[in-house]
């Protein structure tokens, strides 16, 4: 009996957490593609943190590439230009492909990204992720995605 509500409890918490990921607040490096956020408010914050939201509810941010940066595990952290060359090689196209408008010349939407720090590129962090946003940092209640 005690096994069954052990596994009963499991369930729940389980089921309970998927139901409700789109309303909690979760660590940043675990953003999927598709999922809707609160962004950081400025663009050289250490961000862990980050405040989720179903699409159609107001939101700032949707993740639209979740990768990670070729640097191998031994290899130092790389020049600001070096790791800013090759996010936005993956932010450009990604940004395209899933919301079909060129980065370049949308009126409307931008976007922004996660990178490793220097201390967690040292604990074998590559993790980048890149997020819409709209130029003027207002909200939506839609989805970017085409």
């Amino acid at each position: 009996m005690r096994n069954l509500i052990g596994i009963g409890i499991v369930a729940v918490l389980v089921i309970g957490g998927f139901i409700f990921r789109d309303f909690i607040s979760g660590n940043a490096a675990e953003l999927k593609v598709g999922d809707c956020f609160d962004p950081p408010t400025s663009i050289t914050e250490t961000v862990e943190d980050v405040q989720h939201h179903p699409c159609d509810q107001e939101h700032g941010g949707e993740v639209f590439f979740v990768g990670k940066s070729t640097g191998a595990n031994d290899a130092p952290y790389p020049s600001d230009e070096a790791l800013a060359t090759e996010v936005f090689g993956f932010c450009d196209a990604s940004f395209t492909a899933y919301t079909g408008k060129d980065p370049d010349f949308d009126p409307e939407w931008t976007y922004g990204y996660f990178i490793p720090t220097s201390d967690g590129w040292g604990d074998g962090d590559r993790g980048i992720i890149c997020y819409a946003t709209k130029i003027d940092e207002s909200t939506t209640t839609d989805s970017i995605r085409q």
